[in-house]
């Protein structure tokens, strides 16, 4: 078994508690702290979980919605439980009690 780590990005529902329904709201909010996105990039920062965030752009937002990166990010873990390789699987032979019956076909006849 191993543990996962992910996160739940919550700034969709920090734009939505401030009034702002619109990702393009947040370009100039944005730009007035430095930082320069282009609309594309503000609306995959806000409809999907970034993989990597600048630390200016988490300040950034932290400073636009008075908040901790606590209430943007929110961490956890999950176990997995880890499939087996194909070298650890177990071969069964196939004896003589274990092998099916061979099918019988009958005469239309009979």
């Amino acid at each position: 078994m191993t543990r996962r780590l992910n996160f739940h990005w919550h700034l969709r529902q920090l734009m939505a508690a401030h009034d702002m329904w619109k990702t393009t709201d947040l370009i100039p909010l944005l730009r007035d702290r430095g930082v320069s996105l282009s609309s594309a990039q503000v609306y995959r920062l806000v409809t999907d979980k970034p993989e990597r965030l600048s630390m200016r752009t988490l300040i950034a937002l932290c400073d636009i919605f008075d908040c901790t990166p606590a209430n943007l990010i929110e961490p956890y873990s999950e176990t997995v439980v880890r499939k087996k390789a194909a070298g650890e699987q177990v071969v069964v032979k196939l004896t003589r009690d274990i092998r099916p019956e061979r099918a019988r076909i009958l005469d239309d006849e009979a």
